[in-house]
């Protein structure tokens, strides 16, 4: 196993421990501080798997399967315990993994018929925004400035979410 699938296989690994740190009640309130660093540990080795699978041709079918698969299982797991502490709201959760679970589909049958679809610029710009809001909730500030920057990361983030997915149908239009 080449050193991007062992960066894949990581993340996926420090999901659990991400996800502990965060809906487990650590006294003086050490869980989330735990958690963000981990989730930022974790968002850096997506990163980094993809220039060093890239950069030295490391990039193998594992990778381009579980890559993509780890990116999703991180995200919607921080997503879901944001839900659970009361930090976001269900309703958005649902838009941002609905996104998820089609774009995958279609790729899914983009790859049937011989093509391949590649990220967009809304779609990294996406999840970065994602990663940035995911960040900004887990820290919850207690200050009026930080809150309302929050929530303005956050709808940029579903904002952007929603026009990625259009943008990935428009442009691969022939493959439905």
């Amino acid at each position: 196993m080449n050193l991007p699938n062992k960066l894949t296989v990581l993340r996926v690994i420090m999901i659990p421990f991400f996800v502990f740190f965060m809906l487990v009640d650590i006294p003086a309130g050490y869980g989330k501080w735990i958690a963000l660093v981990i989730f930022i540990l974790a968002s850096f080795t997506d990163m980094l798997d993809g220039k060093i699978a890239r950069k030295y041709n490391l990039v193998t079918n594992f990778g381009k399967f579980m890559d993509p698969l780890a990116d999703k299982l991180l995200v919607c797991s921080a997503l879901i315990c944001l839900v659970e502490k009361g930090s976001l709201a269900s309703w958005m959760v649902i838009v941002i993994i609905s996104r998820e679970f089609v774009i995958s589909g279609f790729r899914l049958i983009a790859s049937d018929k011989g093509v391949v679809i590649a990220a967009s610029y809304f779609g990294k710009f996406k999840t970065v925004f994602q990663m940035i809001m995911i960040c900004l909730l887990i820290a919850d500030i207690q200050n009026d400035i930080y809150k309302i920057f929050t929530v303005i990361i956050t709808w940029i983030a579903l904002i952007l979410t929603v026009v990625s997915l259009i943008d990935y149908l428009y442009k691969n239009k022939e493959v439905w």
